[in-house]
């Protein structure tokens, strides 16, 4: 130990992180309590359903959701990746293209060994869409700015929305409970700043004060961006058309009887039918399995995310970031993988034959 402490590159390391340390304790939340907290922000306004990207409806009858532009977004990224990578193609790959040629010849061996080479090929396209597109907009979600720039909702509408909710429920809407934030200026476009935790008003104080003082606006910061996997709607409408793939496939293969026959099943006498129900029933759940396993795990790491950006903002999110990143590339190589296993299964017949 002596012997490391000696040497001037660790002791510079170890000075450096503790004041990054010392420095991100004193500015986060935990600082704030002790006069300090110039590097905390409030906690950003967390709820289940995507929020709009723009107030109101961008036409009649529809509205522009901040999850619809970042599913956008890594369509885009994935497009501009593949013209990079093709744009030059050449007998001996480098750059991009080598990369690409790498990562795509690994998944095809990959799902030749589960599926075998002819199905392998027919079900590759799909099952690689699907997991470049769940990883990219997983990583995306971690980026600057997701969750943390965007538009004020204003207290009126925010306390109107809270008291519609507990009216529902046969109560009242508690004012002391509703929390605003307050920005500069009137909102058109704003950030949650460094240093702002305070900056918070309740719905009782907006009332009794008549608004939140001359040149502010107190509301709840609706994010332009947020990860594409966190609203259920964009799990769901992947699973979706994995299964129906998974069902076209097996259609396509055993034909209508064939296939149909795994779920309605006369012939085997009331095992048989009863066998044939519990399949119905598993294609059910898988679609609910794949939407909320990707769903959940997403959006708890994005709350996890946002948590320790409050409690330890610089140093306290770097190891949650590398974690993120990690699960995203799971997430899409099990959701991937599950599909691929559906496709052999729904194209293998009862009697465990392959049908080419």
């Amino acid at each position: 130990m002596s012997g490391l402490l000696g040497n001037p590159k660790v002791l510079a390391i170890l000075i450096i992180t503790g004041i990054v340390f010392l420095t991100s304790l004193a500015g986060g939340a935990l600082g704030n309590a002790f006069g300090f907290g110039f590097l905390s922000t409030p906690i950003a306004s967390i709820q289940i359903p995507a929020e709009p990207f723009l107030p109101g409806e961008l036409f009649p009858g529809f509205t522009l959701m901040n999850t619809m532009v970042t599913a956008w977004l890594s369509i885009i990224v994935l497009a501009v990746i593949s013209y990079l990578a093709t744009r030059n193609l050449s007998e001996v790959p480098r750059g991009m293209q080598n990369l690409l040629e790498v990562f795509i010849e690994f998944f095809l061996n990959l799902a030749e060994s589960i599926a075998g080479k002819e199905r392998a090929r027919r079900f590759f396209p799909l099952v690689m869409t699907i997991f470049l597109y769940i990883m990219i907009s997983n990583w995306m979600g971690i980026l600057p700015g997701y969750g943390t720039i965007g538009w004020i909702e204003p207290a009126e509408e925010v306390i109107h929305h809270q008291e519609e909710l507990a009216e529902d429920d046969g109560g009242h809407a508690n004012l002391e409970e509703i929390n605003l934030h307050v920005f500069e200026g009137d909102g058109g476009f704003v950030y949650l700043a460094p240093g702002s935790l305070d900056q918070q008003i309740t719905a009782e104080q907006f009332e009794h004060d008549q608004g939140a003082g001359d040149g502010k606006t107190a509301g709840l910061l609706i994010p332009f961006l947020r990860s594409a996997n966190t609203d259920v709607n964009t799990t769901l409408a992947i699973a979706l058309v994995a299964m129906v793939m998974v069902h076209f496939w097996g259609f396509s293969t055993l034909g209508f009887l064939g296939h149909i026959g795994k779920f309605i099943n006369f012939k085997e006498g009331p095992i048989g039918f009863f066998v044939g129900i519990l399949e119905a029933i598993s294609e059910l759940a898988r679609i609910i399995s794949f939407t909320f396993r990707l769903f959940g795990n997403i959006f708890a790491g994005e709350v996890l995310l946002v948590a320790m950006a409050f409690l330890l903002p610089l140093i306290g999110i770097i190891p949650f970031l590398g974690l993120e990143l990690f699960v995203g590339v799971i997430q899409a190589f099990i959701f991937a993988m599950l599909t691929l296993v559906f496709a052999v299964m729904a194209t293998t017949s009862h009697g465990g034959e392959d049908h080419h």
